[in-house]
């Protein structure tokens, strides 16, 4: 018995810690939101208060402004995968073939990803600029200067839902293509050479043994992209609010949304947003995750 304690002993007393604060940082809080979510608290003052099952949720399925964030929220978590998987993929591509000066490229692509997102947004929101012809800002002006006129827009103030979540998308990708790229380079990089050769012997065209050898080796790390991209788009909010502000319908997410509630001190409004979102985001990771077990328990 002491032997057994000698040996497991140590390990647990130093995890101890970190799975106290874990679990009432997270898991207690997630109870915490749960809990006050059902309940008719809309006000910040303290005392019990009285449960009202799941009204707040069935008020909030039913409420314009929130079917509203939920719509952009799709928008902009489809755009920003596409566009992060699609640039990242073509520089994997472009640095996979061995340029000269690769490490100064893949330097150049990571960047971005260092600034954080609040002050990204800060600089993005000026290059948003929407105003046009002598008025011209950011891009818009560097469009004028280019003799490119036609391509003066007005971002996210203007236009279809598809076009104004595009827009504050395009900062997003900026950042997270880098990234992107290093996760596929690494996947080329790590695929042995006697593939390419024997496919090569065989007669397989470079579009062949792309689309038949390689691009099929590096389907894990696709998913794993996939569902970092989307959990990091299910959360965006610091980029959105510095580039739109606080209280713009039209580029409106549900983060952005339980931000704003939480302001007006609606707690149970709040939670209840707040657990959606998890959900959401658990429905995206909760099945990759135990995809990811399995696959490892069978190794």
């Amino acid at each position: 018995m002491h032997g057994r304690i000698r040996t497991w002993g140590p390990g647990a007393l130093v995890l101890l810690p970190t799975v106290l604060l874990l679990g009432y940082f997270v898991y207690g809080l997630i109870g915490w939101s749960v809990n006050t979510s059902l309940t008719g608290r809309h006000t910040a003052r303290r005392g019990p208060a009285e449960y009202v099952g799941f009204d707040n949720y069935v008020n909030l399925f039913g409420e314009d402004r929130f079917l509203n964030s939920l719509k952009n929220l799709g928008v902009l978590t489809v755009v920003f995968i596409l566009g992060t998987l699609v640039f990242g993929l073509i520089w994997a591509l472009l640095l996979e073939k061995g340029v000269t000066g690769e490490g100064i490229f893949r330097s150049v692509f990571l960047f971005p990803m260092a600034i954080s997102m609040i002050a990204s947004g800060v600089v993005w929101g000026w290059l948003l600029n929407p105003s046009q012809g002598d008025e011209a800002r950011g891009l818009n002006r560097l469009f004028g200067i280019a003799n490119l006129d036609f391509l003066q827009n007005a971002w996210w103030t203007g236009g279809s839902r598809w076009t104004t979540m595009a827009s504050i998308a395009l900062p997003a990708i900026w950042q997270l293509s880098g990234y992107i790229m290093a996760l596929f380079l690494a996947g080329f990089r790590g695929i042995p050479g006697e593939l390419r050769e024997a496919a090569r012997v065989d007669g397989a065209s470079e579009f062949k043994l792309y689309r038949h050898v390689l691009f099929p080796q590096l389907s894990p790390i696709a998913l794993s992209a996939l569902i970092i991209l989307g959990h990091m788009s299910l959360k965006l909010f610091d980029l959105i609010y510095a580039i739109t502000g606080p209280n713009q319908f039209r580029t409106e997410v549900p983060s952005v949304y339980m931000w704003n509630t939480l302001l007006r001190s609606d707690m149970a409004k709040a939670a209840a947003i707040s657990i959606v979102l998890l959900v959401v985001v658990a429905i995206l990771v909760v099945p990759y995750v135990a995809y990811t077990v399995k696959q490892e328990s069978e190794e």
